[in-house]
């Protein structure tokens, strides 16, 4: 038997079909950087429109999780598919570097009692170190940026730029020293943002609490008797016992109905609604003899359970009688609610009792329980309550309470002088900080869009902002405050510039070191140097202002505003939060355009990822098992507006799929071997019609996958992509085409034509997915035909590819029509192979019945049919003369009749053909076969 092999044009390609990702990804980083790719990115991008996006800093500590991932692949993505779109979209990434984490982590090491300076000095360093290894880790993942000049909030430019962000705000009048309940943790010795504050189950002692009647007339008087015949006590009920040494006062709902009710020995005053069941937790029985409304018992006196003091009654609508008793006890210095009523009533800020010191310890002169700490001194509280019979009720309950969420530890409210930015404080225009914030949150674009209106919620309902902090390693709040009046310096302003001017040559540790007669002179006497730093929020907050106008600028003509902040759900309460607090306050409008959110990761059963659960996915070991490509690609295929799902199982889907999009690109760049485009090209009018049809396939499918980028939408760009190479593609065109690649002359229009589809497609597939696949569509740009730069990376998306016309006999419908003939071909050959009546497709010969729409669609083909069937032989009846044992199809108007074929397998091209043995040179193949390797070659017109 003859060879033919060397007459047939095999595929041929150095692309590997092993992707050997762990291993080739390095090599490929180490390319990128040896050709600055990065640098050639802002170089091309000069001319062009921006986009920018703002990196959101994770904080520098800690090795980066599957989080982190998610948030710098996400945010690679839509880098590279907008330079793809012909932006100049530069990406520089950051680092959040002061705050508590950090300090704590340098006490662990080196002890609690250092030197400040020291402190500080080994705090820089130790964060300094983090960045340096997180940096590594995100590079490994295949984001491009800025690496080699990140920005670092602990950069002297930086810590200097916030100060001078704190200088506007102070000048727009925003920000004001005063005392109020901070979430105080006395592990940090220092008050808590609320995105520092978690919520666990707790322990914690329930008390029933009677508070002695001191104004007795107006009590009877308010319930419309004449008088008391009894002793009369109100009742509280709270599960903060260590706060009864602080209560100053007692709150009533004014409009609810509180009830003076006969015990017996003594009359209580309820909420009506809550008798009964109150009645029962004392075991006691009782008869209601009189009701009034909560506002007639405002002011009256009841005293104090153990000390010589008043508690007056306010009225607060913030009562309720969800359980408890309806009376609220009123500890000021412990409470949001408590404070806000206190001070309602004209209480002073002097007047506030605050026992508790900042370690937790009660101050040492507070009778009873001075020197405890307050957690220990409950049980002490809760007796001594029993011993002056105040107590009616003890118990122990299990509820959620607030935690520090790095100590793990419970928090209080305490009242403590601080400074503030006031959310209602009004500008020199007449605004507040509050307005132009839910102002600008209209007018910002929120991915997914119920972002909007859980920001807005949070602003619209939000305290001031407490921005003071008790730290050493964090940006100083560089105040003088006079020593009498304590006033604010009346140069404040200028003050602040003087003090960023020293900060930026020598770093926060300028302001610790200033003696301040250097700014102040003979005034430095009257003044004090504080020593509060700001909340660490306030320094990512302010990275619009120290960041984008400062250290590296960026952003449009019209000023420093991104296009874009992305981070996860968590920082409608964090980061997006400061930062638009800071941005109205400064420029009077938000820092952003857009606001793009997503989910926390969770395993396949939806549990949180954790260590002791044992389903942790660490992004290091994806990449050194499977590679980075995969992880991206993963996230790509995950819808991130909810909880995002992994697990190995799942990341082993991701590389099934990666596979098939990488053999898909495998078959093109085999099939283009020997192609030359500048030589081979075909003009598309010169085109077959099948080939017509992939690139009309291809240029649809591309305008949906710009929009899908476009929208940050891409998990559709993984299915589009996906499923264009499992179903156009793999499923029909490749399928088809073999034949016409492999077995017409080298150089025919046939082959041309078909190479001509497969180039355009290949040039236009690897850069759908250089945003997702960043590693191997640079790999994959090495491979392709005909002279190109260095990177993928640095081009557009593709405009070689074309649209059928209008009009066209051949359209995209037509070609619908015969996938789904094809289909119904497919399923008959498949059910004949698995009965043995034929070994492949090429033995076998179809008649199609059709009717007379679908016999002329098809008859268009003419004897081409076959080819696009991948069957011997095709013809086409009517459906009319259909025999009895014809196959009735799904597709309506459609029979079929498949039979094995009698004629001679050609030993070239397979096909069985009568004409097999005609030629007396050649009598193992077909004369199509003989024209193709002697003659001037077959003519195809449409497949």
């Amino acid at each position: 038997m003859t060879d033919y092999k060397a007459t047939l044009n095999l595929p041929e390609t150095a692309f590997p079909m092993k992707a050997g990702l762990p291993q080739r990804e390095p090599e490929m980083l180490a390319r990128w950087d040896s050709i600055a790719l990065y640098r050639k990115l802002r170089q091309i991008g000069e001319a062009r429109p921006k986009f920018i996006l703002h990196d959101g800093p994770p904080y520098a500590n800690g090795s980066i999780h599957i989080g982190h991932a998610v948030n710098k692949v996400i945010k690679d993505m839509i880098i590279r598919s907008k330079t793809l779109s012909g932006f100049d979209a530069p990406y520089v990434p950051g680092w959040d570097c002061h705050g508590l984490p950090i300090e704590h982590k340098v006490e662990i090491t080196h002890g609690k009692n250092q030197p400040a300076d020291k402190t500080r000095e080994r705090c820089r360093e130790y964060a300094g170190e983090q960045v340096e290894g997180q940096k590594a880790d995100f590079i490994r993942l295949g984001v491009l940026g800025e690496w080699d000049n990140p920005y670092k909030t602990m950069e002297y430019a930086n810590e200097a730029g916030e100060i001078r962000a704190l200088a506007k705000m102070v000048e727009a009048g925003f920000v004001f020293k005063g005392l109020k309940p901070v979430n105080w943790c006395f592990d940090c010795g220092s008050a808590l943002a609320e995105a520092e504050v978690e919520y666990q189950d707790k322990k914690s002692d329930a008390i029933d609490v009677a508070f002695v009647v001191e104004d007795a007339d107006k009590l009877a008087e308010a319930f419309s008797v004449a008088s008391l015949a009894k002793p009369a006590s109100i009742v509280i009920w709270t599960t903060t016992p260590w706060t009864i040494p602080a209560n100053q006062a007692l709150n009533v709902h004014p409009e609810f109905v509180y009830a003076l009710v006969d015990t017996g020995e003594r009359l209580l005053v309820l909420a009506e609604e809550l008798v009964e069941s109150c009645l029962a937790r004392y075991e006691l029985s009782g008869e209601i003899i009189a009701r009034c409304e909560g506002r007639a018992l405002e002011l009256i006196r009841f005293r104090h359970p153990f000390y010589e003091r008043f508690s007056p009654v306010y009225l607060a609508d913030y009562v309720e009688t969800g359980s408890g008793t309806g009376i609220v006890h009123s500890a000021p210095a412990y409470g949001e609610d408590d404070f806000r009523s206190c001070k309602h009533y004209g209480m002073q800020n002097d007047d506030i009792l605050g026992p508790v010191q900042s370690n937790g310890v009660y101050v040492s002169d507070l009778p009873f329980f001075g020197g405890q700490f307050i957690w220990k001194a409950n049980p002490a509280i809760v007796e001594k309550l029993r011993e002056v019979g105040a107590l009616l009720r003890h118990e122990a309950i299990q509820h959620s309470y607030m935690h520090c969420w790095r100590h793990k530890t419970p928090l209080i409210y305490r009242a403590t002088a601080q400074w503030f930015v006031g959310m209602d404080k009004v500008a020199h225009d007449g605004s507040s900080l509050r307005r132009r914030a839910l102002d600008a949150i209209e007018q910002t674009q929120f991915v997914p869009a119920w972002g909007q209106a859980r920001l807005h919620g949070m602003i619209a309902g939000r305290p001031d902002w407490c921005i003071s902090r008790q730290r050493t390693w964090g940006v100083p709040i560089p105040f003088f405050l006079h020593k009498e009046s304590a006033e604010l310096h009346p140069r404040t302003v200028e003050l602040m510039e003087a003090v960023a001017q020293r900060v930026e040559q020598g770093g926060i540790e300028a302001w610790s070191k200033l003696d301040a007669a250097e700014l102040l002179g003979e005034e430095a006497a009257q003044y004090e140097k504080i020593s509060d730093t700001l909340d660490v929020w306030f320094d990512s907050g302010t990275t619009h202002w120290h960041v984008m106008r400062g250290s590296h600028p960026m952003g449009h003509e019209e000023g420093p505003r991104a296009d874009l902040y992305l981070e996860g759900s968590d920082q409608h309460r964090g980061w997006f939060h400061s930062s638009l607090l800071t941005g109205c306050a400064i420029d009077g409008h938000a820092p952003y355009r857009g606001l793009l959110t997503h989910g926390f990761v969770v395993d396949e059963n939806g549990r949180k990822m954790s260590k002791s659960l044992g389903n942790v996915i660490a992004p290091q070991e994806v990449n050194d098992s499977l590679g980075a490509d995969i992880l991206r690609l993963w996230v790509a295929s995950s819808d991130y507006s909810g909880e995002m799902a992994v697990s190995k199982t799942i990341l082993s889907r991701s590389a099934d799929a990666y596979r098939r999009i990488r053999n898909t690109t495998r078959f093109l760049l085999s099939n283009l071997n020997g192609f030359d485009p500048a030589r081979d090209l075909l003009p598309v009018e010169q085109m077959l019609d099948l080939d017509r049809w992939a690139l009309d396939a291809a240029a649809r499918l591309q305008d949906e996958i710009i929009e899908a980028y476009d929208e940050y939408r891409f998990w559709n760009v993984y299915h589009k992509v996906h499923n264009f190479c499992v179903q156009e593609l793999g499923g029909f065109y490749l399928d088809i085409i073999k034949d016409r690649q492999y077995t017409t002359a080298a150089d025919s229009v046939a082959r041309r034509s078909c190479q001509s589809a497969l180039f355009h497609i290949a040039e236009a597939l690897v850069r759908w997915i250089a945003p997702v696949l960043a590693f191997t569509a640079d790999e994959i740009w090495q491979f392709l035909p005909g002279e190109r730069n260095e990177s993928v990376m640095l081009n557009t998306w593709y405009q070689g590819l074309t649209r059928l016309p209008e009009g066209f006999e051949l359209d995209q419908s037509y070609w619908v029509r015969v996938t789904e003939v094809k289909a119904a071909v497919n399923k008959e050959l498949e059910a004949m192979r698995a009965a043995k009546a034929i070994g492949g497709a090429l033995q076998a010969e179809v008649t199609l019945f059709a009717d007379e729409g679908l016999q002329g669609d098809l008859g268009a083909l003419e004897d081409e049919l076959r080819f696009a069937l991948i069957t011997s032989g095709a013809r086409v009846e009517p459906i009319e003369k259909a025999p009895a044992d014809a196959v009735v199809t799904e597709l309506e108007g459609l029979k079929l009749k498949i039979v094995k074929s009698t004629q001679t397998k050609c030993a070239r091209c397979w096909h069985h053909r009568e004409d097999v043995g005609s030629h007396s040179e050649h009598p193992e193949i077909c004369g199509r076969c003989v024209q193709n390797i002697e003659g001037s070659g077959e003519v195809r017109k449409h497949v």
